[in-house]
């Protein structure tokens, strides 16, 4: 155990764009990239949005991965990791919305195991997987997400039932942007953003502007203002983790529909490997077994052995 002074050290940038459809959170996001790596190249779009990054080509000579549903943690993980071993400096997951909420998302996974409350011990390692991928990631990572207007039924003054509208809520798991460094909100159809969130402390306080790729090369000075951090040292960690128990990991594993999301989930929970151990090599033969045509018979039931 050591006492030491606080060190500020660089840091890969974790930020989201959220706003509502048509608002240009892609463009956005694209502006933000160029800005921060001065190369097309560079930077790769993980795309759930119908191709719509492509949308953008005329920008520069950029990089498209085209993802389909279903939208699990795993696959978003699973293109995050192609990014990182193709040389890739910023990374846009366009849109982060779809894992959560998406066909095959977490919502959709929690309803298939019987939507109980209980079952989030299942969903809820899986989603935290993704988080952690994104905060510990060899890139800069932005995200973006949609935007939907929330509203409640309040009781007014004159005791009658009144709709009552509270601004926009992000289409993801109450928390994200907490995760993030900076979350930028925008608010209009001309692209003008604000920062609902901002640990940087250069866009907070500030009027409403529109981001571009100076914006981008203003956040880079930022992330790179400090001491490289030593071999050793952790990526970036959000001071809101979750901690996951390997209770939870263990249902994660039982929930587990092929090898390659099994796999992922091993690869998330390092600390369970020696303990989880006889769990995952148990499921891993379920799934192969399950994955064997001649293992089942003509009316789909899987054979007894």
């Amino acid at each position: 155990m050591q006492l030491k002074q606080s060190q500020r050290q660089q840091v890969k940038l974790r930020l989201g764009i959220s706003g509502a459809s048509g608002f240009g959170k892609t463009y956005s996001a694209l502006q933000l990239a160029y800005g921060i790596t001065n190369d097309w190249s560079k930077v790769a779009v993980i795309d759930t949005e119908n191709s719509s990054a492509s949308l953008y080509s005329a920008l520069g000579n950029y990089n498209v991965l085209d993802l389909q549903a279903p939208y699990g943690p795993e696959r978003y993980i699973q293109a995050i990791e192609l990014c990182e071993k193709s040389g890739i400096e910023v990374i846009i997951v366009d849109s982060a919305s779809h894992e959560w909420n998406g066909t095959g998302g977490c919502l959709e996974i929690h309803e298939k195991l019987g939507g109980r409350f209980q079952d989030w011990a299942n969903v809820s390692p899986r989603h935290q997987a993704f988080i952690n991928k994104i905060l510990q990631s060899s890139c800069h990572i932005i995200t973006t997400t949609r935007r939907k207007i929330d509203y409640s039924l309040d009781i007014g003054s004159n005791g009658k039932t009144q709709v009552v509208k509270h601004g926009t809520k992000e289409i993801t798991r109450d928390g994200f942007e907490y995760e993030l460094t900076i979350n930028f909100e925008l608010i209009n159809e001309n692209h003008l953003a604000k920062a609902s969130k901002d640990r940087t402390g250069l866009f907070m306080n500030r009027s409403e502007f529109l981001i571009t790729p100076e914006t981008g090369k203003m956040i880079l000075e930022w992330c790179n203002t400090g001491s490289k951090p030593s071999d050793n040292s952790t990526q970036q960690q959000s001071p809101n983790l979750i901690e996951v128990t390997e209770e939870e990991v263990y249902n994660a594993i039982q929930s587990c529909n092929s090898v390659a999301e099994l796999l992922a989930l091993y690869k998330q929970f390092p600390q369970y490997h020696n303990s989880l151990k006889p769990d995952f090599e148990a499921r891993k033969l379920i799934l192969i077994h399950l994955a064997n045509p001649n293992n089942f018979s003509q009316n789909r039931h899987s054979k007894q052995h």
